[in-house]
């Protein structure tokens, strides 16, 4: 098959994630793992469409021997081409789904049942020697504002100026299919550093552009930029081990979430105040009546954020 059928196919594969409403950061890592995929299947001059048994055993030690992939890294990839797979069945590309036996005996599946991996919380005082340890502005501005906000990498990127009320001291986030409210609060200290990045962005900026964060260039920055801005300071301070392959040993943009959940409801605030900042969506029918007071949620979220003395 030319590859501009195989393109097609994984074209018309990340339409259908659209239309299954699968978040932006799925979508792009089934392509990103499809991608590497395709490319093995090209070099070895095999049809996409009549793969076999044997060609995923060596494409299975392919990811183990030269790429040196971890077992969860492995599953993701088998996870991204069993969905692809069950969409060409569903188009009538091919008659099966070959990938769901080739998992069921070839990979080791983490169990729903099982522990799950624990992600790293930092302590307050760690939190705060992280922050106050960054020296450039930007990072120094992100990792303030997930810290204090909780909100996700994707959230963060699509902050516009305009989004900003400083005299509220909230963020109007985009709207977003994972979240329900979409006013998170700040405190004096964000406000700080918040002003100081706008100082220095203002030397950067290209007319027109709108974007809270932006690179030396003047222009939008993406998700690897926030990623690497955040783990560059992470293994500097040993918050982030790279060469182990436990979740527990890392440290990047999430655990900000997980920091900011822990630390709110460990200070007192509100399990509903808690849910209501994170945006989560509403489990009950009963929940879409349950009306906050924003007055008395924000009073409560600036007594229990926590402090870092930030310079």
């Amino acid at each position: 098959m030319e590859k501009i059928d195989t393109i097609n196919l994984v074209k018309r594969f990340k339409d259908d994630c659209k239309l299954r409403d699968m978040t932006d950061e799925s979508i792009r890592n089934y392509m990103s793992e499809l991608k590497i995929f395709c490319n093995y299947l090209q070099k070895n001059k095999i049809n996409i469409l009549q793969i076999g048994n044997e060609s995923l055993e060596d494409f299975l030690k392919y990811l183990k021997e030269e790429r040196g992939n971890s077992q969860r890294r492995i599953e993701h990839y088998f996870t991204a081409l069993s969905s692809f797979y069950d969409f060409l069945t569903y188009k009538g590309y091919v008659s099966k789904n070959i990938i769901l036996p080739f998992r069921k005996r070839y990979i080791r599946r983490y169990k729903k049942n099982s522990t799950p991996a624990v992600r790293k919380l930092i302590s307050v005082e760690e939190m705060s020697h992280f922050i106050n340890s960054i020296i450039p502005m930007r990072p120094k501005a992100i990792a303030i504002l997930l810290a204090k906000t909780g909100i996700r990498r994707g959230e963060l990127l699509k902050i516009e100026l305009r989004d900003i009320n400083f005299n509220e001291k909230s963020i109007t986030l985009k709207p977003f299919h994972k979240r329900s409210n979409r006013t998170v609060f700040f405190d004096e200290e964000t406000e700080i550093i918040l002003k100081k990045w706008l100082k220095r962005r203002e030397k950067l900026v290209n007319n027109g552009v709108t974007s809270l964060f932006v690179n030396d260039y003047g222009r939008s920055i993406g998700r690897n930029s926030v990623y690497e801005d955040i783990v560059k300071w992470a293994k500097k301070l040993g918050y982030y081990d790279p060469n182990s392959d436990r979740l527990e040993d890392h440290f990047s943009c999430h655990n900000f979430r997980h920091f900011y959940t822990t630390h709110l409801l460990r200070n007192g605030m509100p399990r509903e105040y808690v849910k209501e900042l994170r945006g989560d969506i509403r489990g009950e029918a009963i929940d879409i009546y349950h009306h906050i007071d924003k007055k008395d949620m924000k009073k409560a979220y600036l007594s229990a954020v926590p402090k870092f003395n930030v310079v």
